[in-house]
């Protein structure tokens, strides 16, 4: 057995011994029985753990083997009885006429939304009044007892108020309410991204927003509206983007069914004024000829980021089949359209304000900020480390991209 035992010693590498030997001695001291003759030092099961994993072969064999179990069944459904399957496949017929009810559910809420929309729709168009000056709200509808001035005496207030009079006469009067929909977007990151600098000239024309249902009886969908004071850069006073979607479970598969689904979304046709199109851009390239040696300029137009790409997403074929970045870019867009959808059109003046922004934040648990709290302070102490070297680190994250 010792024969054995000092056989698989010496087939470990000489460079890992003297590795364990050093974790030994500083574990746990001087070993007495070190200074026995012919005495050899078997690394503990920790220390063999510590040398296997750091062996890249072992590491893909387990990582491959963990890739299995995931999502693996437990091999309790196979040792059932077969009577006791039978009725387990009763229990999931029953769960498929769920989901079949559930898609009903959605349908009707579906045509709620519709109902509500059309009562929505009056505030919505007053505030579009308001925004571009077509109304202006009386001193009762302009009250508003702000948190900030609830301990505030009558004679602070008095005096506040003369002073934004002091500095409202100073300014030239505003129509409405300058860049709104605007800064709408760019207090929202999920729109702000989208933006670009040559975006906003364009976006400072754009007076409402609104949200139109499918009628009854149609196929579900939903259209965003946005609607434009005539400017230098398009004809356009109104550009749509329709969201096709679907409330039924898939016949292969039920049991993914969790509400309805966006299918595809169609766009418009933006009339550009010749030179305006932010949509593409122009850029010269030299050519060099392969005989001749002479050098040419040629002038190329291709496509430029543009917030105004929203409206020409990636056409769905009809095979819904689509390569990965269409289907990322799909994505992306379903998540920006639902958004503006549910969120912006709802609550314009909050993300004005930045108030609903505030609102957004809070959502986060307490969870995951103190999972960023213990990731901050792991970064703080690499940083502290003197022995820590950042170029030496061996996976960097990836980049995101986001469209």
């Amino acid at each position: 057995m010792a024969d054995m035992d000092n056989k698989d010693q010496a087939e470990l590498d000489p460079a890992d011994m003297e590795d364990v030997e050093e974790v030994e001695e500083e574990e746990t001291g001087e070993d007495v029985n070190s200074k026995v003759p012919g005495f050899v030092r078997l690394p503990s099961a920790r220390q063999l753990t510590v040398q296997m994993m750091q062996n890249p072969q072992i590491l893909a064999a387990l990582q491959e083997r963990l890739d299995g179990l995931v999502g693996s069944p437990s091999g309790y459904m196979e040792s059932l009885p077969k009577v006791v399957k039978r009725r387990v496949n009763a229990l999931k017929n029953l769960q498929v006429k769920c989901a079949h009810i559930e898609a009903k559910f959605y349908e009707e809420v579906h045509e709620l939304e519709r109902k509500y929309a059309a009562l929505y729709q009056p505030l919505f168009d007053k505030r579009s009044d308001i925004v571009k000056a077509a109304y202006e709200p009386t001193d009762e509808e302009c009250e508003w007892k702000a948190d900030d001035e609830e301990e505030l005496t009558e004679e602070m207030k008095e005096k506040a108020k003369v002073e934004e009079e002091k500095k409202d006469e100073e300014k030239e009067d505003p129509k409405g309410i300058p860049e709104f929909w605007l800064t709408v977007f760019k207090n929202v990151d999920l729109l702000s991204d989208m933006l670009q600098e040559h975006d906003e000239p364009i976006l400072k024309h754009l007076q409402d927003i609104k949200v139109k249902f499918s009628d009854q009886g149609q196929p579900m969908s939903f259209s965003l509206e946005f609607y434009f004071e005539p400017n230098e850069f398009f004809t356009n006073t109104l550009l749509t983007k329709t969201y096709k979607m679907r409330s039924e479970p898939d016949e292969s598969d039920p049991f993914s069914f969790d509400g309805p689904e966006i299918m595809g979304c169609t766009g418009c046709t933006i009339d550009w004024t010749k030179g305006k199109n932010v949509t593409l851009k122009t850029i010269k390239k030299k050519q060099k000829h392969k005989g001749r040696g002479t050098v040419r300029t040629v002038t190329k137009t291709v496509p430029n980021d543009s917030f105004f790409n929203f409206f020409t997403p990636p056409e769905v074929p009809e095979s819904g089949e689509l390569d990965e970045d269409s289907e990322a870019v799909l994505a992306a867009d379903f998540e920006i359209g639902h958004f503006i959808r549910e969120r912006i059109v709802p609550r314009a003046v909050l993300y004005f304000t930045g108030e609903a922004i505030e609102d957004d934040d809070d959502d986060y648990d307490e969870e995951g900020e103190e999972a960023d709290d213990e990731e901050g302070e792991e970064e703080g102490e690499e940083e502290n480390d003197p022995d820590y070297d950042p170029k030496k680190d061996a996976n960097p994250p990836a980049e995101c991209k986001q469209q």
